[in-house]
């Protein structure tokens, strides 16, 4: 269900930027799931310790505001399918942050892992449909920085808020991080444009389903399976993206060839691989 649900993702952003900029999606995404879950924060805020209130906050940023602008800042210029692909690499990022920032412990099967799925990453760019034209590296790079900050947070979730309801995490951490996002939607100049305008409306209603579900529900969600399979198992959920994001991509009429099959096969391979013999990090 995660994945069917994140793996939409992708092809509500192009949706949303049709007729909106990429800050204007992000904050609206973030917006609408803040709104969505305000209630439950109100009512569980109390509940919170407050020495773990900013770690919260950091979680919203890195799990879901950072990324929501990074990736609507790539897909200005890149497939929908490519970013969604891109983003099997969030367990080959739980592995590296764990070990770097974590200090856990990485057996040499992972580190093969992780080398087989950046050698697929690498090789994905390169097979970008139009790359002697335009590489965009910076828009690929937006989304490698995306699923780094996946593999920060879902490292530091596993072992500073082990002990809050995964519901709490979620509406506490994106009601906190609406307040800058709103900052940003006002800075955009959209409540300057014509808000009751067909497109507008269209590409609006878009991203409030991206927010509604792809954010507050899969934010829930992923929080839950994090909680009861630990980090990298949890992190695998990304196995299945990437299949769900290419048939959007197609449906949508995104040119998707074999090279680009052959390298998510490698990076699946690499994530395989890596995660072998694998121990849940709770």
């Amino acid at each position: 269900m995660l994945s069917i649900i994140w793996g939409s993702s992708f092809v509500l952003m192009k949706k949303g930027l049709v007729s909106l900029t990429a800050f204007q999606v992000a904050s609206l995404r973030i917006i609408s799931s803040g709104l969505v879950l305000l209630p439950i924060a109100i009512r569980y805020f109390a509940k919170i310790p407050k020495n773990k209130l900013f770690i919260i906050f950091l979680s919203g940023v890195l799990g879901s505001l950072l990324p929501a602008y990074l990736f609507c800042m790539a897909e200005e210029h890149i497939d929908s399918s490519l970013a969604g692909t891109l983003n099997a690499l969030t367990p080959v990022f739980v592995i590296i942050m764990g070990a770097l920032l974590f200090k856990r412990q990485t057996p040499a099967i992972k580190i093969i892992g992780i080398g087989i799925s950046l050698a697929g990453s690498v090789l994905l760019f390169f097979a970008q449909p139009g790359f002697r034209q335009n590489s965009n590296l910076l828009d690929v790079l937006f989304v490698v920085i995306a699923t780094l900050c996946y593999g920060i947070n879902v490292n530091m979730v596993g072992k500073y808020l082990n002990d809050i309801p995964s519901l709490h995490i979620a509406a506490i951490a994106l009601v906190f991080n609406a307040i800058p996002a709103i900052v940003v939607l006002y800075f955009t100049g959209y409540f300057k444009e014509d808000i009751l305008s067909e497109p507008m409306l269209v590409a609006t209603g878009y991203t409030f389903v991206l927010g509604i579900l792809g954010t507050a529900v899969a934010s829930i969600l992923f929080y839950m399976l994090l909680k009861r399979a630990g980090a990298v198992f949890s992190s695998m959920v990304t196995y299945a993206i990437p299949a769900v994001a290419v048939m959007w991509g197609i449906v949508y009429g995104e040119k998707v060839g074999w090279k680009q099959v052959v390298c998510l096969l490698i990076i699946l391979a690499g994530v395989y691989v890596a995660n072998s013999n694998k121990k849940p990090l709770n």
